[in-house]
């Protein structure tokens, strides 16, 4: 984990290559069929670009969507795998209903089917790493069939600007913090994705819960049950609030962030503001700041002695439902 988390940032030099290409249909609207890590790169699309038609679906069938909005689409099924099993059921799905299909993969039986039915494919490298760790790779392929030319040269930038072991230090103190707390993060609904990619590698790498939600809906429910009084205050003080400040928030939501700080404080809830990148580049804002939660994680793992890479407990249910 700490090679993949130091070599992060030359995935962005990766040049997705699209195998059966005649038969791509051109789109400009897109929905994604993913799971775990093989649908958070769409999902940071949006931060990227809150405009762009791309539709993120986490289930064994296809969205509801009328018959007309489906073929207008091309529906891309990304699978680090190529073995997820909602993934391939949305695959035969798309099929009977003759939808334009694309593949991002390692390989698999997903592979292979693209192979059989000549349905554009790209195969990224098979590196070893976990599918939350081949962030980059995933989103270089997103794009390559997107035709998103400037989003591509954009992220490719950062296989020389993000520096990984800069923020190493950051991580290891913060994680150091964090200890004996369960992390809650919260940002601008714009950067959802970030606060949900952060919760997550708390989940698959630190092996601890962690939640996340978004502002302005948090202060219309989820701080009441913060409101720590009486006996309720031992529950709220087992959580820390990191609130992800961007600069290109709204001053309304920015406010929300400084007055909910305050009031936490006042209850004496730990809380700390993660800074993004103040940068043109979004890309480096998205992805500087998901290094240093790559990190926070990491020594979460290390401080609790669990190990940061593998995730038994997936392993475990996959062979139980099978």
């Amino acid at each position: 984990m700490f090679e993949a988390i130091k070599n992060f940032a030359s995935q962005f030099a990766y040049e997705p290559k699209i195998e059966n290409d005649n038969a791509l249909k051109p789109a400009t609207k897109f929905l994604v069929i993913g799971m775990g890590g093989s649908h958070l790169a769409a999902d940071l699309l949006k931060v990227w670009d809150p405009a762009l038609d791309v539709i993120v679906s986490q289930d064994y069938e296809l969205p509801i969507l009328s018959e007309s909005a489906l073929k207008d689409r091309l529906i891309i099924l990304s699978s680090y795998s190529g073995n997820t099993e909602e993934v391939l059921s949305a695959f035969e799905d798309a099929g009977a209903k003759n939808l334009p299909r694309a593949i991002v993969s390692i390989g698999g039986k997903l592979l292979e089917l693209a192979q059989k039915h000549n349905i554009p494919y790209i195969q990224m490298p098979d590196t070893g790493i976990q599918p939350r760790s081949a962030l980059g790779f995933n989103l270089m392929a997103l794009l390559t069939f997107m035709g998103k030319r400037r989003a591509i040269a954009e992220a490719r930038q950062l296989s020389s600007i993000l520096k990984p072991l800069e923020f190493e230090n950051q991580g290891r103190e913060l994680a150091n913090r964090l200890n004996k707390f369960v992390p809650v993060i919260y940002s601008s609904l714009r950067n959802l994705p970030v606060a949900y990619n952060w919760k997550i590698k708390f989940n698959e790498t630190g092996k601890i819960p962690a939640f996340y939600n978004v502002f302005s809906e948090l202060n219309h429910n989820e701080m009441t049950g913060f409101d720590a009084k009486g006996a309720t205050s031992i529950l709220a003080k087992n959580f820390y609030f990191l609130l992800l400040e961007d600069d290109s928030d709204t001053p309304k939501i920015k406010k929300r962030m400084q007055v909910l700080a305050k009031l936490y404080r006042d209850r004496d809830i730990k809380v700390e503001f993660i800074k993004l990148a103040n940068d043109t580049n979004i890309f480096y804002k998205i992805f500087s700041s998901l290094i240093l939660a790559d990190w926070v994680a990491y020594y979460t793992a290390k401080s609790y002695g669990v190990e940061p890479e593998q995730v038994p407990m997936v392993e475990e249910f996959k062979k139980l439902i099978q």
